[in-house]
This record gives structure tokens, C-alpha cells and sequence, in this order.
């Protein structure tokens, strides 16, 4: 089984990196600054921003769907990059990071779930996409529950 694992859409964010702070607050989200080179994962490179990067901490809606399993919460973003896409290898955000990883069948339902530890992700995708009811996978970053990225059959 092959997958794919994109970035989200930067032009979606676009807007977000011309408003001044008092506009962000307005949408609860606010300006930051990396203070280190990890802990500050863009979801649009999947790659950590490097300390002294400018990004933008928002509130985001990872799974839009008509089920209780609806899902939200803060992700980061950096202008100037483009979506990456890994294909049948993981992303740079996925390194060192323990991982819950959520899968669902097409109508946004939950199948099933699983934790992978470092290097184990690879691996759990694989098992989980074997079941044919698998349309795709959110992955999490497990210690904040961040949305980390949507992994997808290729």
C-alpha cells in the first residue's frame, strides 16, 4: 500500500501574514516566533520552522465533516512555503515525535486508531491502510494532540 502525505494549501493562509496583530487577535490567532529550531511544525512544509522564523499560531479546523468526530485545534503556519508532499516516506515533522494517528472510512466516521512511538509511524500507516475501509488517516502529534497532517492512499 502506497500514501501520500501533503501540506496544507498555502494560499489558504495567505491573508493571515498581512494582517497586523490586533486583526489576528480579532480571529484568535496571534504572530510568533520560533524560539528554537523544533517545536514550531508548519503545517503547509511539514517541516519545523528554525528559531527566529516568523509563523502564525491559528485555530484550525483539521477534520470538517458532518459526524461527531468534527475536529480543531492550533496548528502554525510560515509564509513563503510551498505544501510539500512525501510520498510513501514520512515528512520532517514526523521525526522524533510520538504520533496518534486516527483513521477513518470516506463518510468521516473513525475506524480505528493507534499510537506509533519514533520510527513507527511508517509502519502503522501501512497496517492500517490494509483494511480496505481506510479512506485516509489524520495523524496528531500525541503530547499537544496537534493536527500534524492528513495521510492519504496513493
Amino acid at each position: 500500500m502506497t500514501y501520500a502525505i501533503t501540506g496544507l494549501a498555502a494560499d489558504r493562509f495567505a491573508p493571515l501574514f498581512a494582517m497586523d496583530d490586533s486583526e489576528l487577535a480579532a480571529i484568535n490567532a496571534r504572530r510568533v516566533t520560533a524560539t528554537a529550531d523544533r517545536g514550531f511544525p508548519c503545517r503547509i512544509s511539514l517541516d519545523d520552522a528554525k528559531a527566529g522564523e516568523v509563523l502564525i499560531l491559528l485555530h484550525h479546523i483539521s477534520h470538517d465533516v458532518e459526524t461527531p468526530y468534527r475536529s480543531a485545534y492550533a496548528i502554525y503556519v510560515r509564509p513563503g512555503v510551498e505544501a510539500a508532499t512525501y510520498r510513501d516516506e514520512l515528512p520532517p515533522v514526523f521525526e522524533g515525535r510520538q504520533l496518534a494517528l486516527r483513521a477513518f472510512a470516506a463518510d468521516g466516521m473513525l475506524q480505528t486508531a493507534r499510537l506509533a512511538a519514533p520510527g513507527e509511524a511508517d509502519g502503522a500507516i501501512r497496517d492500517l491502510f490494509a483494511d480496505d475501509a481506510i479512506a485516509y488517516i489524520d495523524a496528531h502529534n500525541a503530547a499537544y494532540g496537534c493536527f500534524a497532517a492528513r495521510i492519504e492512499r496513493n
